[in-house]
């Protein structure tokens, strides 16, 4: 190994090493109101002024933005031997909270409910989730229980889970011609972000989403679209309740929550409710068929070992369920992030 290489290799380390900070760096930016206030402006600010506006610290955030800087979530180019501070264009896009596509919402979550809980993935992987869940720094049978015990919760949740679809919804709703499928059931859709991108694509079309009545209430409370006549909300868990009758049943970031028998169980609910010729969209990241990546799917594989008893898949481990099911035809395309997986009954 030359001197270049291991270098490198150390650069990767030191990467991995502070990986957790770099998180840390990203949110705090995001949370004081770096992004929205340099969107805001339409110009570059200097550090002062930035703490100024934001009420911080001249020296705290001066560090906080040459950082976001070497991250380059932020731009800086010099006048008069003093720094100014612009947004990149991922900042623009994805960290200001105004921005329709913001993942702050996302980041919330994770640095509110994963972050502090991290502490005990040694645990998890010597002993299992199942042991380990009575320690959390927020106790309960799975995140979903904790973030479903408050309205606050079901809000702080429901939209963490639609920033991913204001990314990436219409690309997973474009994936198949789905235009022959006009009664859709979204289950666990939540506040219907994905079922407007449907809509959109289909506008001859109708979509009952079936969540908990928790998420069902929070979502009517807010749902004033163009779209609110081709939208319905049905409560219920469909787990243990009946499901609506439809041609087309969605299930997005639902089956990797769940052990193989529970979506077994799911599946055989939805093949008997389905209208014949009819089928079901899986939307899920998805293992390579070696199981050497994609990192994304990694990363919630162990999401999934911490809070519950669910793991990311490979097409093949996805196919053989479906096929379990009742369901045939199965088609799979791999997208820019997510993958979309097509059954027919």
């Amino acid at each position: 190994m030359d001197s270049a290489e291991e270098n490198e290799m150390l650069k990767i380390l030191f990467q991995y090493q502070h990986g957790f900070i770099i998180s840390k760096i990203m949110f705090t930016a995001c949370e004081l109101g770096v992004f929205d206030l340099l969107l805001e402006s339409g110009d570059t600010l200097s550090s002062a002024a930035i703490a100024e506006r934001l009420g911080t610290c001249h020296l705290g955030m001066e560090r906080l933005l040459e950082a976001c800087v070497g991250l380059k979530l932020l731009r800086m180019e010099r006048k008069d031997n003093e720094g100014l501070y612009g947004n990149t264009d991922l900042s623009n896009l994805c960290l200001a909270k105004s921005s329709p596509k913001s993942q702050y919402c996302y980041m919330k979550l994770q640095s509110e409910q994963l972050y502090p809980n991290l502490q005990y993935l040694a645990d998890a992987v010597r002993e299992g989730n199942a042991q380990i869940q009575s320690m959390y720094v927020t106790p309960s049978k799975d995140i979903f229980e904790a973030m479903y015990s408050s309205e606050e919760g079901v809000q702080s949740f429901s939209n963490a889970m639609d920033t991913a679809w204001s990314i990436y919804g219409q690309e997973m709703m474009s994936a198949f011609d789905l235009s022959c499928f006009p009664a859709v059931c979204d289950l666990g859709g939540g506040s219907g972000a994905l079922a407007k991108e449907y809509i959109s694509l289909y506008p001859n079309a109708t979509v009952t989403i079936f969540d908990l009545p928790k998420v069902v209430k929070r979502a009517k409370k807010q749902f004033v679209t163009s779209e609110e006549c081709q939208i319905s909300f049905q409560e219920g868990d469909f787990l243990k309740d009946s499901i609506p009758e439809a041609d087309l049943y969605i299930l997005a970031r639902i089956f990797h929550d769940w052990d193989d028998d529970t979506c077994m169980q799911l599946l055989t609910k939805v093949h008997k409710a389905c209208k014949p010729g009819g089928g079901l969209l899986l939307v899920e990241l998805t293992l390579d068929e070696d199981r050497s990546g994609p990192l994304e799917a990694h990363i919630r594989s162990i999401m999934m070992l911490l809070f519950n008893n669910g793991r990311e898949r490979t097409f093949s481990e996805y196919n053989a369920l479906l096929s379990a099911g009742g369901f045939k035809e199965i088609q799979f395309k791999k997208k820019s992030f997510y993958s979309a997986i097509l059954g027919r009954k």
